[in-house]
């Protein structure tokens, strides 16, 4: 019995080494030099300032600015420890009453838009902190942003279409507009 431990404990420590300590070193190391900007977190800086992350969608309140999909997060919009969707199904009396009132915030925000309110700006995403909206849900809030700035709207407009990114490779998911640049961008003009 004595002749099976010395082996045992030392395969134990090594691989618990190798890939508790030398494997975890080594991939970040990679990561760090072959992608560092996506391995530090997509950092978005405004003026030698943190202003958010590309790949986490920001919490926009002000009519003046374009708003994003709705978080599922708890805590607080957007959090990245608790990300997650809500799992709630279509008939789930809380997420009818969650879209009806982000319906409503919607209306309020612009009593004069008329179109369809597009899906994805009254129901969170899968991991509840996508940053980007489809296209059609920016030009849906153009009318209001553009009034509250005193923009013409077919400047706003071409600020959309500039920050629309293409389906990734030319054939992955949709075009999708990435809320935090654009509202950076309107913020530059």
């Amino acid at each position: 019995m004595n002749t099976l431990w010395r082996p045992a404990v030392c395969l134990f420590c090594a691989l618990s080494v190798s890939t508790g300590l030398v494997y975890p070193l080594m991939a970040t190391g990679l990561a760090k030099l072959l992608f560092s900007y996506e391995a530090s977190g997509s950092l978005v800086e405004r003026d030698g300032k943190v202003v958010g992350s590309a790949l986490i969608g920001q919490n926009y309140t002000d009519p003046k600015f374009f708003w994003g999909r709705p978080s599922a997060t708890g805590g607080w919009p957007n959090n990245g420890a608790l990300s997650g969707g809500s799992n709630q199904g279509p008939l789930n009396p809380a997420l009818v009453e969650a879209v009806q009132a982000r319906v409503a915030a919607l209306k309020s925000a612009d009593p004069t838009q008329q179109a369809a309110i597009p899906l994805d700006l009254v129901t969170a995403s899968g991991s509840g902190l996508d940053p980007h909206i489809s296209p059609a849900a920016a030009h849906y809030q153009a009318t209001r942003v553009a009034r509250l700035r005193g923009i013409d709207l077919d400047a706003l407009d071409r600020l959309i279409v500039k920050h629309t990114l293409k389906r990734q490779w030319g054939f992955l998911g949709e075009p999708r507009v990435n809320v935090l640049a654009l509202n950076l961008a309107l913020e530059a003009r």
